[in-house]
């Protein structure tokens, strides 16, 4: 009984170093320092992820909205001119023809590549034989290098011994001038675009129509539903947020449609480098970006035209997210 009385009025720990616990006290520093020294490994480990990040994103970005407010050669010193970048751009012609360029090569390539890549995928979600041969065919050209695809499409639509033009000339038709006319240079740089990512866009709607209940086609087969209806009534409305997906990145990726006009219209003799194609029919905002950073050496006005590039991007994608998660409540 005197060895449970004097256990029991035993101070506590806190209290036989004179410190008491208090309610809420939170450790110190050097608490938290040796917490946080417990697990470097692991620190150690995702390191390389946040210095690339710091580094080759971050920083730059950073860096071109302040010398987007600067008039700077890349060279000499920068001279800080405040919102002048951005009023010279708005009375620009020039970005204005770019965006417009950009908008339209977007809407032709987009809209189309996204609704063939339902329909692939939709069919590769029936194949029992092959089903893998298939999958990797019409994946294989979004890893295929951009710049040998569009080094392969200005041969198949050259004006003169294209391919394209020589198979009209055998069946006897008017040949098209694919590379010098405004609508058609759109054109071919859509249908390069829709050529490369519709396999990519069809794997992941393919995905997502995997994870779909059969119970749900089977219950409708039984109520008499075809495959048509079911592919309406039961595969796009629960592939709401892959389509949502696909249409944010797709939005993303063609706003910022560089490589495809620069390699078909920027080395061509007859026209200003870079721009675009004849009337510049194919200069999109990121070309005549480079075309002011890079060519003109007028860094300042190219970042302000990255910065505007970005609001247009943001702007669509937002009104991409506002239809389509509106259409899903």
């Amino acid at each position: 009984m005197a060895l449970r009385i004097a256990r029991d009025t035993m101070p506590a720990q806190g209290e036989r170093s004179g410190q008491a616990a208090r309610p809420g006290h939170q450790p110190g520093w050097a608490a938290r320092l040796r917490r946080v020294a417990r697990f470097w490994p692991q620190y150690l480990a995702v390191s390389p992820f946040y210095v690339i990040f710091l580094t080759f994103l971050l920083i730059p970005i950073i860096f071109s909205l302040y010398i987007a407010f600067t008039a700077w050669d890349g060279v000499g010193p920068m001279k800080f001119v405040g919102l002048e970048q951005f009023r010279f751009l708005v009375k620009d012609p020039t970005f204005w023809l770019a965006l417009k360029n950009t908008l339209i090569i977007w809407v032709l390539s987009t809209v189309p590549m996204l609704c063939i890549a339902l329909v692939l995928a939709a069919m590769l979600n029936s194949v029992k034989r092959l089903a893998t041969f298939y999958r990797v065919a019409y994946f294989v050209p979004s890893v295929t290098s951009l710049v040998a695809v569009a080094l392969f499409f200005g041969a198949v639509f050259a004006n003169n011994y294209g391919l394209i033009n020589d198979v009209l000339q055998a069946l006897h038709l008017p040949v098209v001038p694919w590379m010098s006319n405004p609508w058609t240079i759109k054109v071919v740089i859509a249908l390069l675009m829709t050529w490369q990512w519709t396999g990519y866009n069809a794997i992941i709607y393919l995905a997502g129509m995997q994870a779909i209940d059969t119970e749900l086609y089977e219950a409708a087969r039984v109520d008499g539903a075809g495959p048509v209806r079911q592919f309406f009534s039961i595969t796009i409305p629960l592939l709401r947020p892959v389509i949502l997906f696909t249409v944010i990145i797709s939005t993303v990726n063609g706003l910022q449609s560089f490589t495809e006009p620069q390699v078909l219209f920027g080395s061509s003799a007859s026209v200003n480098p870079n721009s675009g194609g004849p009337g510049q029919a194919g200069l999109t905002l990121n070309l005549y970006l480079f075309h002011q950073a890079f060519d003109n050496n007028n860094f300042g006005y190219g970042a302000a035209i990255a910065w505007a590039s970005f609001l247009v991007i943001m702007a669509f994608v937002i009104i991409n997210w506002r239809l389509v998660a509106r259409k899903e409540r």
